[in-house]
C-alpha cells in the first residue's frame, strides 16, 4: 500500500459514510421532534468534530498541508487503517439500521421514540460514537500527518466529552428506570471495557 492509496481509502470511506447516512437523514426529517438539546453548544461540538474528521484531513489529502507535520508513510499502518475504517463503516451502518426512525444528527427525541436495546445496542449504549472513534483511529493510521491524522481523535473526542453526559441525562429524563436498567447491563463504547 502507498500513501496515495491510503488517501484514496480515506476518501472512499468518507463517501461510504455519506451513502450510509443520507437515507436516514432524509427519513429523520419526516419524523417530528418532540424534545432535545439543540442549540449553539450542540452545533459548536458538531463543527469541531467535522473539522477533525473532515475538513483538516481533506485539506491534507488535497494539498499535503500542513507539510511540517508530515512523516514517512508506513504501509502496514495503511493496511491496518483500511481494516479499521471498514469496521467503523460496518458499525456505522448497523447503528443506523438498528436505530431506524429514532436516529438524529443532534440530541433529539422523536415522536413515538422508543428506547433501542437490540442489535449492536444490546451491548453498547453508544455504538455510533464507537464507530466514529474507529474512524478517527483509521484516519490516524491512514494519513501520515500529525495534524490531519490525529485531528479526528481530537475533534471527535471533544464532541464525545461534551455530549455523552447530556445525552444520557436526556435519555434518563425520557425513559427513566428503563434507561437506568439498560445502563446497568451495557457499556458506553466498548463491550466489557467502558
Amino acid at each position: 500500500m502507498s500513501a496515495g492509496i491510503a488517501k484514496i481509502v480515506w476518501c472512499l470511506g468518507c463517501v461510504a459514510w455519506f451513502v450510509i447516512r443520507y437515507p436516514h437523514a432524509r427519513r429523520a426529517r419526516k419524523t417530528r421532534v418532540v424534545g432535545g438539546a439543540r442549540g449553539a453548544r450542540e452545533w459548536a461540538l458538531l463543527s469541531i468534530s467535522l473539522s477533525g474528521l473532515g475538513v483538516l484531513p481533506f485539506v491534507y489529502v488535497a494539498s499535503g498541508a500542513p507539510k511540517f507535520a508530515g512523516y514517512e508513510f508506513q504501509p502496514v499502518l495503511g493496511v491496518a487503517g483500511t481494516f479499521v475504517f471498514a469496521a467503523a463503516l460496518w458499525l456505522f451502518y448497523r447503528t443506523h439500521h438498528d436505530l431506524g426512525r429514532a436516529w438524529s444528527v443532534t440530541l433529539e427525541i422523536r415522536e413515538r421514540h422508543a428506547l433501542v436495546t437490540h442489535g449492536v445496542y444490546a451491548r453498547v449504549r453508544h455504538p455510533m460514537y464507537s464507530a466514529f472513534f474507529l474512524w478517527a483511529i483509521a484516519q490516524a493510521l491512514l494519513l501520515p500527518n500529525l495534524v490531519a491524522g490525529l485531528a479526528g481523535l481530537v475533534g471527535f473526542g471533544v464532541l464525545f466529552a461534551g455530549r455523552v453526559g447530556r445525552e444520557e441525562e436526556m435519555m434518563l429524563e425520557t425513559f427513566g428506570d428503563e434507561y437506568r436498567a439498560y445502563m446497568a447491563r451495557t457499556y458506553r463504547l466498548v463491550p466489557g471495557v467502558y
